[in-house]
Formats: C-alpha cells, structure tokens, sequence
C-alpha cells in the first residue's frame, strides 16, 4: 500500500489516480477531515499531520506501507510574518518525519516533490536536465525549501540506504487545479474562456510567455510510474511536458473549443524557450505525456462546464 501525503490535493489526488488504476492500494493523508471523491473510492484516507510523528507511526500500525509519496508541503506555506524560525523548523521537521517512518516501516521507495522552480535563476536555455548546476540563491519561498529538501533527500538516501527520489514537478495545470497561479496565466485563461470573462492577472502577461506546462493528468502518472517502476538510475526527476508550451499556443487552442474566448492577451517581447528535458523520465518509466496542448484544453474546459471549480 502507497502513503500519499496531500493525496487529496491537486497533484496528488491525480497521482492517487493513477496509481488506483494500476493496481495499487493507497492510504491518503489528510491533516484536515475531508470526504473522499468519487473516482478515487478504494482509497483510504486517514487524517494526520506529518507534522506529528507518532500520527504518522499510528498509519503505519493500521496498514502495511510498502512506499511514500510526499506530496504535502514541507515548506512554511504561506510564508508567516511571525515566528519564520519556528515554521521553518516545522516545515523541515515534517519532511524527516516522513523519512522516519519509511525507514522504520521498511518502505521500497520514497518520492518527495520538488519543483521547476529550482532552475530559477539558470542562465542556459532550452532543455534543462536534472545534472543542470543550479544557483544556491532563491527569489521564492517555495524553491528555497525545495533546494534543501533535495540536498537533505540526497543526502539521507546515502545514509540511510532509503531510496529517495526528488520530483522536480513543472508547471502544473488542469482540473481541481487553482483558477489563478501566481506563476503561469493558462489556468486563468481557461477559467476566463469558461466563465465569458476577461481575464484579469496581477502582473503583465504576454502572448509569448511561455513555461514547461505538464497537464496534471500526466503529472499524476508520471509520478505513479516513478513510484512503481521496478528500478530507478537516478535520485532526481523532472516531471514535466518535455516542451515548451506559450500563451499564444494556448489561447488558440481555446478558441478551436470557444471561438468566441475574450482572452487574447498583449505581444510582448519573445524570449528563448526553456522546458524540463525528460529523457531520465522516459528511459526509467516509459512514460510519454498523453495530452498535447489541444486535449489538455479541451479537457479542462469539458471538466469545468460539468460544473465543476476545485
């Protein structure tokens, strides 16, 4: 059985999918109380904060937990305005707690998330690999904690003899996704196109900005395939697309679904395309992204005219 923390959440809950459909049984945990979806049933879902060690201990008494997938943050997100110190500690903490219980419980593999945002701050372009050397400075919270979540992974991998693996995740989009990421406009722009709206941003977007978008339902398999594939080569992944995909390159592909989408957005000045080289991902899973820019919108749109949000 495969713990998944925050495997109610965004990525998680399609990861908790995927794994579903390949057979195997997973234990969701969830530090509030929250009802199960319908097509994630034959799941179990237990509630703790990771947090808490000896909450975690407890699941472990309950279910036999062959693996982990940490998906929940290990960060202090929202970054607090009191007290960073303490949060910082918590953060951190929760991240070995979970590195704990899969030593004692004896796990086959750990995978932790990490995120693209590491490479902020590289100057190559083009494809970047996980061997790309990174700049030790952060302009976020998010991939400060997960530069050091990596370095401590790599570090307890070797020391403990746990195989851990870091999913360096792109950027994420689709459905029980957010109608607003701060770092990328495609899931405003499809919400907007849904809603007959103009979407509004809270810094200049361009048509030709453009980011490694991964659709979740890819992301939710890739991860499965890395959590299950019988022998990994290397402690890091990109999750990702494997390409770079603009807004122009979205917006024409909700106008095939509505012609009519108030969301063009303003030229601006074009920059060299940077994506996540998945070569790792594809050679140790045979994974390939199923959805290109097209189904992935047409998707997401048919998914929230059933009336769905989050």
């Amino acid at each position: 059985m495969i713990l998944v923390t925050g495997g109610l959440g965004f990525i998680g809950s399609h990861t908790v999918r995927s794994l579903l459909d390949a057979g195997e049984p997973c234990v969701l945990v969830q530090r509030r109380a929250a009802g199960l979806p319908d097509d994630l049933h034959g799941a179990v879902v237990e509630q703790a904060d990771i947090k808490d060690l000896e909450a975690l201990r407890d699941i472990g008494k309950r279910h036999e937990i062959t693996g982990i997938v940490h998906l929940a943050f290990s960060m202090p997100w929202p970054a607090p305005a009191e007290q960073p110190v303490e949060a910082s500690r918590e953060a951190l903490g929760s991240l070995f707690n979970v590195l704990q219980v899969a030593q004692e419980w004896g796990v086959t593999r750990v995978g932790v998330a990490s995120t693209i945002g590491v490479y902020g701050g590289v100057a190559a372009t083009g494809a970047l690999s996980e061997d790309t050397p990174l700049p030790m400075q952060s302009l976020h919270v998010i991939p400060t904690f997960k530069k050091i979540g990596e370095l401590l992974t790599d570090h307890l991998a070797g020391a403990t003899g746990l195989d851990i693996v870091n999913y360096r995740i792109a950027a994420i989009w689709g459905p029980r996704g957010r109608a607003h990421d701060l770092f990328f406009a495609a899931p405003r722009l499809i919400h907007s196109a849904v809603h007959g709206t103009t979407p509004q941003f809270a810094q200049p977007r361009f048509a030709e900005d453009a980011i490694d978008l991964c659709y979740v339902k890819d992301c939710g398999r890739a991860i499965a395939a890395l959590q299950l594939a019988d022998r990994l080569n290397h402690r890091t992944y990109n999750v990702a697309s494997g390409r770079s995909t603009s807004n122009a390159e979205v917006i024409a592909a909700i106008k095939k679904v509505i012609p009519d989408a108030r969301v063009d957005l303003p030229a601006g000045e074009p920059t060299p395309p940077t994506y996540l080289d998945i070569t790792r991902l594809r050679q140790d899973t045979g994974y390939e992204p199923a959805y290109d820019t097209e189904r992935a919108v047409a998707d997401y749109i048919d998914w929230l005219r059933a009336g769905n949000e989050l």
